[in-house]
Formats: structure tokens, sequence, C-alpha cells
């Protein structure tokens, strides 16, 4: 979980494979055909495949997993089908009571990636929660290579970004921030 790459399409998800991307998750907002459609060819990337709010999506195209909101239905759906399940939180209080494999916890910071996001939780916030968590915590929200390492630092297992999913200099700051090179 330490590198998740949040893409649209397949050109990106292999360029986020090669930066060093461990998990993909395909975010497409929109009715299932399309979610297939754009997701031909994700499981074949050799990482983890997860896809955004579409346990039927996920289904259908083989994925490993389903990455659901707060107010997404499909984590019984998920369960039953054994699928990994992960929830976004905001808040201590959220992430308590996720019923999931792995939490994405944020926006650490402003994003422009997301428009409706919550304010940002900050390291504070984010160190917080993945005190509290008993899951793996992937960072979301304004993550790129000069803050990957802060979010390691305040005990997440991972960062989660789009806008840095092909930056290789993101890789490296994670690894270093886990001591390795």
């Amino acid at each position: 979980m330490r590198v998740h790459a949040l893409v649209t399409d397949l050109e990106t998800a292999r360029l986020a494979v090669a930066a060093g991307a461990t998990v993909v998750q395909l975010r497409v907002k929109a009715p299932t055909a399309e979610i297939v459609a754009r997701g031909a060819g994700f499981a074949g990337l050799g990482v983890t495949f997860v896809v955004n709010d579409d346990v039927a999506a996920a289904v259908t195209l083989g994925a490993a997993g389903v990455h659901l909101g707060q107010d997404d239905p499909g984590a019984a759906q998920a369960r039953a089908r054994g699928l990994i399940l992960g929830r976004s939180v905001t808040t201590l209080e959220q992430a308590l009571a996720a019923d999931a494999d792995y939490l994405g916890a944020g926006p650490v910071w402003e994003t422009p990636s997301k428009q409706d996001a919550e304010p940002p939780i900050g390291l504070a916030g984010l160190r917080a929660i993945c005190a509290a968590a008993g899951v793996p915590v992937v960072a979301i929200g304004g993550i790129d290579a000069s803050n990957a390492g802060d979010c390691i630092g305040a005990g997440a297992a991972g960062v989660a970004t789009i806008r840095a999913a092909t930056d290789p200099d993101l890789r490296r700051a994670v690894d270093e921030a886990f001591g390795e090179r």
C-alpha cells in the first residue's frame, strides 16, 4: 500500500506502475458501463488493483478490492465477494467506526483534485487516525514527493495521489521515509 495511484485510464495506470505505484485505483465517477470500459486491462498490471465506489465493476474487472466513501453502499457486497475493502475517512470517529481492510485518510492538505473535499486534517489529524485505526492507513490529499515522508512519519502505511501518480520521486520519498534506498 505504499504508493496508491488514483487514475482514470490505463495509460496513466501503466505510467504510475512504472514510477513505483504498488496499488492502482480506478477512479471514475460514472455508471458501471464506463468504469468497466475504462478498467479493461487494469487487473494485468502486476499490482493490487482497486475500483472506486463500484463493487459490481470491481468484480467484473477482476479487481482485488473496492474503495468506498462514507456514503457509498456496497461494504457487505464487497465482504461477501472476498474483496479488499477500503474506506475514506476524515475524522477519528469515522476511522474507529469503519469496517475496512485499509483506510484512506484525508485530505491531509488542500487538494485541487477534489473540489468537494472536506477541510484538511493536517498531520496531527492523520497521526491520530493512524494511531487509533488498527488497519493500514493511506494518507490522501495534497500528497507529493515533498511531503510524502511527513505522512509516513505520522504513521501512514502509504500515500495516495492523483497529481503525483506518475512521479518516480514520490516512490523514492516514500522508500526513504521507510528507511529504504
